[in-house]
């Protein structure tokens, strides 16, 4: 479902320019949980950020459904990413003056579905990840395993193709890491979730299906 092909991300400054995601080429099947694990500076982030179309590779090619993002145009890649991707960072970025049914309901109306369409969809998710009660609490007024917990089920929301999780576990103590990876695996399982996880964490490695491991921007298993 997620292929790469010799990837090249090369950043020029004054120092001269070098390449932080180089010759990177590896494949995702559809409902597989893979995490990527590196260095802090290996690449991760930046390889993630071009799966996601956040960035563009230098040189090489991303095809996710068998559809190639440098083949988008702009708003074609807006709509690919609110509609076929999700995300999940290491802060779960959601927006302070809106609850949590709201910030989960976020993909679904800037997709144009309807406000009871979502509000029905966003319920079910906070059902699905055990935020019943939380629907119409604020951040504020949340933890932060469950903020991340409303940041997941705002990534689920559209049935994206990808997850493309970075740190996810990264604030998170060890109860609520597990509690995470735990949500992950449910998602993977009830709803056929792919993901793909940068991240540190033992646990949140040992929980996945296989492991791609990047050292220097370059693949070096996978």
């Amino acid at each position: 479902m997620v292929a790469v092909s010799n990837l090249t991300r090369t950043f020029v400054d004054d120092a001269g320019s070098f390449d932080v995601i180089r010759d990177a080429s590896f494949e995702v099947d559809r409902g597989e949980m893979v995490s990527l694990v590196g260095v802090s500076g290996a690449g991760k982030t930046t390889l993630l950020q071009i799966l996601g179309g956040l960035d563009k590779p230098t040189s090489g090619e991303v095809r996710i459904n068998d559809q190639s993002l440098s083949a988008m145009s702009a708003s074609q890649l807006a709509a690919f990413r609110n509609l076929r991707l999700g995300f999940v960072f290491q802060f779960h970025h959601l927006l302070p003056d809106f609850t949590a049914l709201e910030n989960v309901i976020i993909p679904g109306m800037i997709a144009g579905k309807s406000n009871q369409e979502c509000i029905a969809r966003g319920r079910e998710l906070l059902d699905l990840l055990g935020l019943t009660r939380q629907g119409t609490h604020y951040p504020s007024e949340l933890s932060g395993g469950e903020r991340q917990r409303v940041a997941l089920a705002r990534s689920l929301f559209n049935g994206p193709a990808l997850i493309l999780a970075d740190e996810p576990t990264g604030n998170l103590d060890k109860k609520n890491g597990q509690l995470l990876l735990e949500l992950f695996q449910k998602a993977n399982r009830e709803l056929k979730q792919t993901f793909l996880v940068a991240t540190h964490n033992a646990e949140l490695i040992h929980g996945m299906h296989r492991t791609i491991y990047i050292e220097d921007g370059k693949i070096v298993s996978k």
